[in-house]
């Protein structure tokens, strides 16, 4: 079984930065690809970013040029750097690593935009 940790959630003011990070128990090169769903209250869960195993990333078209996803191979960590955020950016943020159709998941970080 596959853990999957995430760290990094809290609350930030519009216009401001988040940073979150996930950590794998598992050498992270092993999945197809890792990234991060969000899932705001009464929305459907949807893909935030992903990076694949040669390193390949996509974003959300609503994310793009704001958030960057990365990752680090020694520590086994994918993270998310959230800039210029918004309140619309306010959601429960799902890690998840795929191998072929099966998903892990960590257990989501709340994140919330707000003045």
């Amino acid at each position: 079984q596959v853990q999957l940790v995430e760290s990094g959630g809290g609350l930030v003011q519009p216009g401001g930065s988040l940073r979150l990070s996930c950590a794998a128990s598992t050498n992270i090169f092993m999945f197809n690809d890792m990234g991060w769903y969000r899932q705001a209250p009464g929305n459907q869960r949807e893909l935030v970013a992903s990076i694949n195993v040669g390193g390949i990333t996509n974003y959300a078209d609503s994310v793009k040029d704001r958030f960057t996803i990365s990752r680090d191979g020694a520590s086994n960590t994918v993270a998310l750097q959230m800039n210029t955020m918004k309140p619309e950016d306010t959601a429960i943020y799902f890690c998840y690593a795929r191998t072929l159709r099966h998903y892990d998941w960590g257990q989501g970080t709340l994140v919330t935009v707000s003045s």
